[in-house]
């Protein structure tokens, strides 16, 4: 059980103004190592998954719902209670039962070498997608993560909203030269084009192979399809040009999985 709920009621709270600075810059999140979870399903399946935020924060209002207030009851740090009208300057969701978690960004320790079913992405910069691709990643059973610089920040509370808290099942490593991952992997690296002429479904993907998925408009880069092991496209059938990179994501992490649980099954 959390210990006494503190209630702060000034603008000019130190707590307060740093929790506002950081809820409106990713700059000073990323600097503090710090990420806020905005959200009755977030903080739960942190609780759930992870274990305990730095700080929990909730406000005057959302505390008469039970929901929250079991989930602030089971909280064992320090929490703090503020007014609606505070507590809606830190929350970028409308609409939304208002609590929060400070939580500690993980970081994860990076493997050797690329030697197990991952994700790479090369630019993917819309948040809506990149939280999107997290979640059929942690839904397939992928766990780790790669991104090039330029992609979107994956613990921004966009991609984090998205994911739905995939987060918390995934290794996520960004910031990474994803030539020289893909040079080193021991596994396949499979990029998605849609000018390939290998389809998904004729790739053998029974064992781990890494999924490299580009850009949203300019998809993969030269260097990286030429270094891949595949270059493989989803065919479709209607006049549609090509597939958001979400969706292209998820048909393929499915697909992989299906290959996988058939030959479990033989």
């Amino acid at each position: 059980m959390t210990s006494a709920i503190k209630s702060v009621t000034s603008r000019d709270n130190p707590f307060y103004k740093e929790l506002k600075h950081l809820a409106g810059s990713s700059q000073a999140l990323r600097k503090a190592r710090r990420s806020l979870l905005d959200g009755v399903h977030l903080c739960q399946a942190y609780l759930d998954l992870v274990g305990q935020p730095v700080h929990c924060v909730v406000s005057e209002g959302a505390l008469a719902n039970p929901e929250v207030a079991a989930i602030v009851d089971r909280v064992q740090g320090p929490a703090t209670a503020l007014p609606d009208a505070l507590f809606g300057a830190l929350s970028q969701v409308e609409h939304g039962i208002h609590l929060l978690f400070l939580v500690d960004t993980p970081r994860p320790a990076r493997p050797a070498a690329l030697a197990e079913s991952a994700v790479l992405l090369d630019g993917v910069q819309d948040p809506g997608n990149a939280g999107s691709i997290l979640r059929s990643a942690g839904a397939a059973g992928i766990r780790q993560v790669y991104c090039s610089p330029g992609t979107a920040s994956m613990w921004s509370p966009k991609v984090l909203r998205a994911a739905m808290g995939a987060h918390f099942v995934l290794e996520i490593f960004e910031n990474v030269d994803l030539e020289a991952l893909v040079r080193a992997a021991r596994v396949p690296v499979l990029a998605t084009s849609g000018y390939a002429s290998e389809r998904i479904y004729d790739v053998d993907l029974s064992r781990p192979a890494a999924w490299l998925l580009g850009h949203e408009g300019q998809g993969v880069s030269a260097a990286l399809l030429d270094l891949a092991t595949h270059r493989v496209a989803i065919p479709h059938a209607g006049a549609v040009e090509s597939l958001n990179v979400a969706a292209c994501a998820a048909v393929c992490f499915f697909e992989q999985l299906r290959q996988q649980q058939r030959q479990r099954k033989a």
